[in-house]
């Protein structure tokens, strides 16, 4: 049995979770805490409130109580916004409350874009252009090239985007498709995302990461834990399939 432990903002895509369980191998368990989410907005003062130690914390030791093996904070903006320092002592914090080894999913893009071997990417999510800015940034101290970015001008919260369909999906990960990009990435949480990842890459003809897929990866890699599956992307495709 292989447990990771999540610790979500608010109530948006979190049912993505359970769908990924089934998805995965029998033995692999996905116990979710949800953290406050005080205000649906994207000014920074919130985003930074968003993931602070104590509102992290708070959820821990009910994953330790699940036995989990690792723990990741399931929000990209609520880590990159503090930039690539502040991310990472944020993460060590995490680590330290939960006893286990712990990153976030702003780190798990990074790592899932580095299994890939994408060097160059496109990123779109329903995020203003300030907040887009950051995530470019972010990447690109991982290491990342993002040739191509979509976002929004923050008018449709999160709320709203979680209510979205395939429809709206794939329109958002075409605006930041670009001939150089050798993977797109769906950054946002609030985003429903599992059950169209394969018209996805069907689409784009290429790996597409998104939230909740690359967050369990990022898990399942720190419990140093392989997992195989059907239907959820390239990054969990058999090796040699």
């Amino acid at each position: 049995m292989t447990t990771v432990g999540l610790l979500y903002p608010g109530h948006l895509a979190e049912d993505d979770y359970p769908r990924l369980e089934v998805l995965l191998d029998s033995d692999i368990r996905l116990p979710l805490v949800h953290t406050d989410l005080a205000e649906d907005t994207y000014g920074e003062p919130e985003l930074l409130a968003l993931g602070a130690p104590e509102r992290l914390a708070a959820g821990v030791e009910e994953l330790r109580l699940a036995g989990a093996a690792s723990v990741v904070w399931a929000s990209a903006v609520g880590g990159f916004i503090r930039g690539p320092e502040g991310a990472q002592r944020q993460i060590r914090e995490l680590a330290r409350s939960a006893g286990v080894p712990a990153s976030s999913t702003s780190f798990g893009f990074a790592h899932a874009v580095r299994r890939l071997g994408a060097a160059k990417v496109g990123v779109a999510a329903i995020w203003p252009a300030e907040i887009m800015a950051r995530c470019t940034a972010f990447l690109a101290s991982e290491g990342v090239e993002v040739v191509a970015a979509a976002g929004g001008d923050g008018s449709v919260p999160a709320a709203r985007a979680a209510g979205w369909g395939r429809d709206e999906v794939l329109e958002l990960a075409r605006s930041a498709d670009h001939p150089e990009a050798a993977a797109v990435l769906l950054p946002d949480t609030a985003l429903h995302t599992v059950a169209h990842l394969e018209d996805l890459e069907a689409e784009l003809r290429k790996p597409v990461l998104t939230a909740s897929q690359v967050t369990v990866w990022e898990g399942l890699r720190l419990a140093d834990r392989r997992a195989w599956a059907f239907h959820l992307g390239r990054l969990f495709a058999k090796p040699g399939l």
